[in-house]
């Protein structure tokens, strides 16, 4: 790789590292090319030399959170037995990482898709984000017959609905009021959905 790339890359790296902390701990609302900037120790002027605007920032942030997840979900993950138990627990890990990162909660599902990128990629990843994080095992449940590839594509979003509705409500202090019971209702309600499909 050329001095030039890895000169490009690094300050780049500045940039997205500096919004990242900025959307982990203030959320998308305290976003500014100066704010972004200031954090990177950089003028704002020089943002502009790796990005196009504040947007494009803010969807490299996206992939870079998602990567994040991942590493995590697969990490306390890979000891779960391949199907259904597996993806009760890909999603319990994947919901752990939103409570502990309301600020990437709020960026993922409370923002409007034109304030971080009126993409449709934006959207498609945020959206696909928890099926694709279940696919191997989705796809293990359709091989062994355990659920069509119909029904799953419905338990799919239900799911999807059930786990972005219990984070709204425990992130934003509405229901319920302490960790423990927000994993005994999430339990409850990925058993309802997955017990639904034998």
């Amino acid at each position: 790789m050329e001095k030039k790339q890895i000169q490009e890359q690094r300050m780049r790296g500045y940039f997205i590292n500096a919004t990242k902390e900025i959307l982990r701990g203030e959320g998308l609302r305290c976003i500014s090319v100066r704010n972004i900037a200031d954090k990177a120790g950089y003028s704002y002027a020089t943002l502009y030399n790796y990005f196009k605007d504040v947007k494009e920032l803010i969807f490299e942030c996206v992939k870079d959170f998602q990567d994040e997840c991942e590493e995590i979900v697969s990490n306390e993950t890979k000891r779960a037995p391949k199907g259904k138990d597996k993806i009760k627990a890909i999603v319990k890990s994947y919901m752990k990482f939103f409570v502990q990162y309301p600020g990437i909660f709020e960026l993922f599902f409370l923002e409007k898709m034109s304030d971080i990128g009126s993409k449709k990629i934006t959207t498609e990843l945020i959206r696909t984000f928890l099926n694709r994080l279940c696919l191997d095992d989705w796809n293990y449940c359709i091989d062994q017959k355990q659920i069509s590839g119909e029904e799953a594509e419905l338990v799919k979003t239900e799911i999807n609905y059930v786990v972005t509705g219990l984070l709204l409500f425990y992130n934003n202090r509405i229901h319920p009021d302490s960790y423990k019971k927000f994993m005994e209702i999430t339990d409850i309600q990925l058993n309802r959905i997955l017990e639904c499909t034998n």
